[in-house]
């Protein structure tokens, strides 16, 4: 009679609204909307039927164990059971109403769900796991309505709140749906036929790229050489210890790709501000010692010159967030609505150990665990957005400590090894200048000269690159033919019918003019040494 009645309980709750004689008994109801008296969405039949054939066709579990989560079934007691079954499964015992049984009643929990003869009652309702898949999956779409109208509740809550921040609202209500669609939405597998006819597609646009990229130039024409270009789902790790120069060189790459390529790319700086990056590329661009700009004591003519040339700059499709403490969720929702808004096509994080790990309310465990967490989810961040991720990352001291040789090693990385793991590419960064050595092995000087060792690479060479490292606009360039000479062909005599004088000489929609003593790789115009003002070879080297 009560059942009966409970209708009627629910439609009085709907029609007085803010009336204490509209209460409904039925806690779970108001834990979800209290206004309207709805049930929340549930397929418990369906529920039962699904732990029933889980229980009497030992392979029922392996078409559903990637659809449904324990969290999934809208009844505790089914929640229970399904936990029991996934434990049975984990431990390679077979799965039957026994054994699922005497799980529970190792674990206290048999009474709870209503005793051995509810279990028994399921596998009774059910004679095959026939279309099992799709019960699971309309059971996965009603809890996945549930988690949207908690969330709704909370936010409208918290929206009717004055002392709300609707920003951070507005962020949280981001990572709340991500979180959802990420435990619930799973990619299938690709069959060979399928797979076979994208791999052809993009070899076929390849095919027409006449400089050799493939992925998003770094502009320096001796790495992209090896690497083709930052390519697309690969986790790059930049490394070195600190006053190498990191932060230099993958801010003179993402300029060059969003200033000479016109190129998407977003840094998220969790070291310096967005002002002081900003800074460095001014710099970098106007051709301003760096130390000028941070006091601000620049010339009338310094003025005029940082005036003309960071027009390009300022339209440059660069995206910089200095969010400090940036954790891996946040990360995914900003990169994610990047991507969609603007499209872009290179994310650099600088650097990793500055993150935090997503802990869920538990213990961040230790640090190395952490990290091991943030390195793994990066890679899976590039896969997701279908874009390069440069991560900057510390070394140890165990560089400084090392006799003799300071070239850093794999074994160099700081805090987890799962970070050499997880990189697609593992480059490390050396100035000898640091150490003080001015001279190499052949007595050649390596003053601003900086090494780019490629210490790991799945998909291509392992080899040493080196660059100019102009300190005073911190900023990374091509080493020049005058101190790198580049082996060229008597019949094909070097030429240069196309001068740069500046960063501004060409449109920026234009193409880099191609070089050919780098066997026609695309350079970025920022790396031409008539930018410094470089007469020729008779002349005295700018640096």
């Amino acid at each position: 009679m009560e059942n009966d009645k409970a209708p009627n309980q629910y439609s009085k709750t709907g029609s007085k609204t803010g009336s204490s004689n509209g209460r409904s008994s039925n806690t779970r109801t108001q834990s979800f909307d209290q206004n309207y008296g709805k049930l929340p969405p549930q397929a418990t039949d369906l529920e039962e039927a699904v732990l029933g054939a889980l229980m009497i066709e030992k392979d029922a579990l392996t078409a559903v164990v990637d659809i449904l989560r324990p969290e999934s079934f809208y009844k505790d007691s089914h929640q229970r059971i399904y936990k029991a079954i996934l434990t049975l499964f984990a431990d390679s015992e077979p799965i039957d109403m026994l054994t699922v049984i005497s799980k529970l009643r190792s674990t206290g929990e048999v009474e709870i769900i209503g005793g051995a003869s509810y279990i028994i009652g399921l596998t009774s309702k059910v004679n095959s796991a026939a279309n099992i898949e799709y019960h699971a999956r309309i059971i996965t779409q009603a809890s996945i309505r549930r988690e949207l109208i908690t969330i709704s509740s909370e936010i409208q809550k918290e929206a009717f709140e004055d002392t709300t921040d609707v920003f951070k609202l507005l962020d949280k209500t981001e990572q709340a749906l991500f979180q959802i669609s990420e435990s619930n939405i799973k990619k299938n597998y690709s069959d060979m036929g399928t797979l076979m006819r994208q791999a052809l597609d993009e070899l076929d646009k390849k095919k027409n790229n006449k400089d050799g990229l493939t992925g998003v130039p770094s502009g320096f024409s001796a790495l992209d050489r090896i690497t083709s270009g930052w390519q697309k789902t690969e986790l790059v790790i930049l490394a070195a210890r600190p006053g190498m120069g990191k932060t230099a060189f993958v801010v003179s790459s993402l300029r060059n790709a969003a200033v000479d390529f016109n190129m998407a790319v977003a840094i998220f700086s969790l070291e310096m501000s967005s002002v002081q990056l900003v800074n460095r590329l001014i710099s970098a661009e106007a051709e301003i010692d760096s130390e000028k700009i941070r006091k601000g004591s620049l010339a009338p003519h310094e003025w005029e010159q940082l005036h003309h040339r960071i027009h390009r700059l300022t339209n440059a499709p660069i995206y910089i967030d200095d969010t400090p403490a940036l954790s891996i969720l946040e990360l995914r929702a900003k990169c994610r609505r990047l991507k969609a808004q603007h499209d872009i096509q290179m994310i650099v994080i600088d650097y990793l150990q500055l993150m935090t790990g997503d802990t869920g309310g538990k213990g961040a465990g230790n640090r190395e665990q952490e990290i091991a967490m943030i390195s793994r989810s990066l890679k899976n961040l590039a896969k997701e957005l279908d874009v390069p991720v440069i991560a900057l990352s510390q070394l140890s001291r165990a560089v400084e400590t090392r006799g003799g040789e300071k070239r850093p090693q794999l074994s160099d990385l700081r805090e987890s090894g799962s970070i050499e793991q997880d990189a697609d590419m593992v480059i490390f960064l050396y100035r000898p200048e640091y150490y003080g050595i001015t001279e190499d092995e052949t007595g050649n000087s390596v003053a601003g000269v900086g090494e780019v060792i490629i210490a790991k690479n799945r998909a291509g060479s392992l080899e040493t690159v080196q660059l100019r490292f102009i300190g005073k606009y911190t900023k990374f360039a091509d080493l020049d033919a005058q101190f790198a000479p580049a082996p060229f062909s008597v019949d094909r005599p070097i030429t240069n019918a196309n001068p740069i004088s500046s960063f501004e000489s060409q449109g920026r929609n234009n193409p880099a003019p191609s070089n050919p003593a780098t066997g026609g790789t695309l350079r970025s115009r920022a790396n031409d040494l008539n930018n410094f003002d470089y007469k020729g070879p008779d002349s005295e080297p700018p640096f």
